[in-house]
């Protein structure tokens, strides 16, 4: 088999299928290629408002709002007797306010089957192994579940292949990150909220009661079930004794108001890890390939970015891609590397900020007047990391530093 296409996206979860929607627009022959069958498993579960405008621009939001999944306006944080709400809808910058929590096995499938049926060719258990980039026509041989291998010829390659980032393996792209290791417990559960005051339209997102660089998320989805899971360092979790499971119900205890809310919830699916998800790149582009998401950067889960920086990718990728594909030349690094660092060294910095102490500080002591810095912050919590006229996405540490200080 030697097919021939315009574009061949590595992967398809929300990036890939955002991309190739848009492509579809302008006629661009698209091959997706995805290592697994779907639907499959995957955390990520909690959506961004910021997110809803990249669906939207590529058809795909009323599918998603037609699904049912559970709505979602804000986020919820508490550490011991302390806590705090954010209203997404209350953001500085113009946009949606409100978003969804979805299951990523359906929210990921549902995108596939719509980019699909756009005219996006998707082959489901086909694996890329090996890529050749040194003629002006890529090459990326291909094995499928039966084992056959096989070429596949395209002009371009994009890499939404998540954490499984392909490219950068075959490229030797990989670089450390900056961020110390760190380890997430994770599963779904049958939560019996339903029968306790919880508001399921928030994130919960929990600070333990003494090792505040420990954090719990629960995410409700509206069939009754969540996402649990801890972030926690591995020399830390090695302290604990027993199985995944054992060891992410002993953390759960610990903070005992999350303890208390998820008391008589059950498992439905074994306990996963995640070990040292953290990742950077030497590269997110060139004129034969773009990384989208997370195979470019992954930083951390505390605020739900993942999903967003990986629509924001898909949404700056297309326009370059589309002058290259016509002829034209492109200065990749400017039209879209740069633009996509903006956000994500916002995110970045309030990451780090968080595990520092500082925004945890201003979430749960605020400082007292004037609404508008609340506003901005709620803005970067909302997705709103690409808006340079907001001062905590263009100095994003300098205003952290300087509310904190600010902070009873």
């Amino acid at each position: 088999m030697n097919d021939m296409f315009d574009v061949v996206i590595i992967g398809a979860g929300p990036s890939g299928s955002v991309a190739a929607s848009l492509l579809a627009k302008h006629d661009v022959r698209v091959l997706m290629l995805e290592k697994l069958d779907f639907p499959r498993f995957i955390i990520g579960e909690s959506l961004l408002p910021q997110s809803m405008e990249f669906l939207e621009k590529a058809d795909l939001l009323k599918g998603v709002i037609e699904h049912g999944f559970q709505f979602k306006n804000g986020a919820a944080f508490g550490c011991a007797d302390q806590s705090s709400l954010i209203d997404f809808r209350l953001k500085y910058s113009e946009g949606w306010g409100t978003t969804y929590q979805v299951q990523r096995a359906s929210f990921d499938h549902l995108l596939a089957k719509e980019a699909a049926a756009k005219g996006t060719d998707i082959r489901y258990n086909h694996e890329v192994i090996d890529i050749d980039l040194s003629q002006d026509i890529s090459r990326l041989k291909v094995k499928d579940a039966q084992g056959n291998e096989s070429e596949i010829k395209c002009k371009f390659i994009l890499d939404a292949s998540g954490y499984g980032r392909v490219l950068p393996r075959l490229l030797d792209l990989e670089r450390p990150s900056s961020f110390p290791v760190r380890n997430a417990l994770f599963t779904h559960m049958e939560d019996q909220l339903c029968i306790k005051e919880f508001d399921r339209n928030k994130i919960l997102i929990t600070v333990h009661p003494e090792q505040h660089d420990i954090w719990y998320w629960l995410i409700p989805f509206s069939d009754g079930t969540s996402s649990v899971g801890v972030v926690v360092r591995p020399e830390v979790l090695d302290k604990y004794k027993g199985d995944n499971s054992e060891k992410l119900w002993t953390l759960l205890r610990e903070a005992k108001e999350l303890g208390a809310l998820l008391d008589g919830a059950e498992e439905i699916r074994p306990v996963g890890q995640l070990s040292g998800y953290s990742c950077d790149v030497s590269s997110l582009c060139s004129d034969k390939y773009a990384l989208l998401g997370n195979a470019g950067e992954f930083l951390d889960p505390v605020f739900s970015s993942g999903v967003t920086i990986a629509l924001k990718s898909a949404d700056l990728v297309v326009p370059p891609l589309l002058k290259q594909l016509n002829g034209e030349k492109v200065d990749w690094e400017k039209e879209y590397a740069d633009p996509l660092k903006i956000g994500v060294t916002c995110f970045k910095t309030f990451v780090e900020s968080w595990y520092e102490g500082s925004l945890q500080k201003i979430i749960f002591n605020p400082p007292e007047g004037d609404n508008s810095i609340r506003d901005m912050i709620i803005s970067i919590l909302a997705g709103y990391a690409w808006d340079e006229k907001n001062p905590f996405v263009t100095q994003p540490k300098k205003y952290l530093e300087m509310v904190a200080a600010q902070c009873p």
